[in-house]
């Protein structure tokens, strides 16, 4: 009996041979045996048997991403990560690299994965049919997660020794990477450079996160970003431009402002512009028009934004209102409250005898300004209530005395993480009611917003 292999199939069918091997969780050998015992020559049966989708698979048309599971610590998170793309009907198929699974097994990522995890460049089972670049080609979307310093620096410079790194290199679908790593390995300019190079490719990052490593006593900016915010980056680039503010113009502030004391010193609040930084880039991809006005913040600028970079309160105010008119107004700037009657010229020196006496004053509410505004007031303008007590009830209060239509408060007490941190808990606060949504990344926060945004425009229109 002659031999056939799939590669001597027309394209039309190997596509379809591909279609149902995802849908049924099978490989596309294994897809051909079923057939092969099923059809008994019958071609309607090709078309029509096939076996019922394992529990818990998504329809052939579902989201469908490859995650590459990389040697680090942190890739028992990527557990969890399999866990909710697959809650929120993402299809995740699993490439493995040697190192990961001296830290997390095969077994345990394909059963949460619903399908076994690829493994090996050179397996027989996957290889027969170029496994390496189907797998690089019939993804919506890569997510690397750890992302380690070795896998970046192969990417980087195109190297292609495994299976990880040669998808890598074979694919043309955008590469979303959560790098995890100790704080100077991060920060070791070999790392740097590989990073600069990545990003001057189009490759994504979500994090790397400050905070306290595995290796005692180690921390700094290397933790790998969690599980959700990680799913939050990849919705938003599965779903880009979802059109849903098309036509609107927005306006955010976001990050700090710095009130000068002296030339060195200034007052300032305790704010990272995360949250607002996420909420302007998440309305522009919904295809708002908007403009950000950020005062001194450490995160990147948001894309597809126009960004207006400003130090004071006042200076934010007259960006504000050079930004007018808008349809939506979002403040999630921590304004400081005061600043100097008088900021000196030259640096303040310590006398030893008494501390200097600094005279403040009030600095503009910039929320309420805009929204007392007789003319050419947003149709919706939205503040944020930072509290560390009586969250809700200071909100409602803000609501009615600044005039707005919407606060979103959140407690940031200490203890909870949320200045400079990277998830938020929302309570929705409007003249009607109040709506407490769960812990949730920035991101996902920005999301949430946008999309209740365009639903109230859509009630009002």
């Amino acid at each position: 009996m002659a031999s056939l292999t799939v590669r001597q199939l027309d394209e039309k069918l190997k596509k379809r041979l591909r279609l149902r091997a995802a849908k049924n969780g099978r490989s596309v050998e294994d897809e051909v045996r079923t057939i092969l015992r099923s059809a008994a020559g019958d071609e309607a049966a090709f078309a029509e048997v096939s076996a019922a989708p394992k529990p818990g698979r998504k329809p052939a048309d579902a989201p469908h991403i490859l995650l590459i599971i990389g040697g680090g610590i942190a890739a028992y998170k990527s557990l969890d990560l399999i866990r909710r793309l697959r809650e929120r009907g993402i299809a995740v198929r699993v490439v493995m690299t040697a190192a990961a699974q001296k830290f997390i097994t095969p077994l345990s990522v394909g059963a949460l994965a619903g399908e076994h995890p690829y493994l090996d460049l050179f397996d027989a089972h996957s290889e027969f049919d170029v496994g390496h670049i189907r797998l690089a080609r019939e993804p919506a979307l890569i997510v690397v997660a750890p992302a380690t310093a070795d896998l970046m620096a192969k990417m980087a410079h195109g190297l292609a020794d495994d299976l990880a790194s040669a998808v890598l290199l074979a694919t043309d679908k955008t590469i979303l990477l959560a790098p995890a790593m100790n704080p100077l390995m991060w920060n070791n300019g070999a790392t740097r450079r590989n990073i600069a190079l990545l990003k001057a490719e189009d490759v994504e990052l979500v994090g790397p996160n400050r905070g306290e490593m595995s290796e005692s006593g180690e921390a700094g900016v290397g933790r790998m970003a969690e599980p959700l915010e990680i799913v939050a980056a990849a919705q938003r680039l599965l779903a880009p431009d979802s059109g849903v503010l098309a036509g609107v113009r927005m306006l955010v502030t976001s990050g700090p402002t710095h009130e000068p004391i002296d030339p060195v010193r200034y007052i300032a609040n305790r704010s990272s512009g995360k949250q607002g930084h996420a909420i302007a880039e998440a309305a522009a991809r919904a295809g708002a028009d908007v403009t950000l006005v950020s005062g001194p913040v450490n995160v990147p600028d948001p894309r597809g934004v126009n960004v207006v970079k400003v130090e004071s309160a006042r200076e934010m105010l007259a960006a504000v209102e050079a930004a007018l008119p808008a349809d939506v107004a979002v403040f999630a700037a921590a304004v400081a409250d005061w600043r100097t009657a008088a900021n000196s010229r030259e640096k303040i020196k310590k006398t030893g005898k008494q501390s200097p006496e600094l005279a403040l004053v009030e600095n503009p509410d910039i929320l309420s300004t805009i929204a007392h505004r007789k003319a050419g007031r947003p149709k919706l303008v939205i503040g944020f209530a930072a509290e560390t007590q009586h969250v809700v009830e200071h909100a409602k209060q803000k609501l009615i005395r600044k005039a707005c239509d919407w606060i979103l408060a959140n407690d940031v007490s200490p203890e909870t993480g949320i200045m400079g941190g990277d998830s938020n808990t929302i309570h929705l606060v409007t003249a009607k009611s109040v709506e407490d949504w769960p812990p949730q990344s920035k991101t996902e926060v920005a999301a949430a917003l946008v999309a209740r945004i365009a639903a109230a425009l859509s009630e009002r229109t």
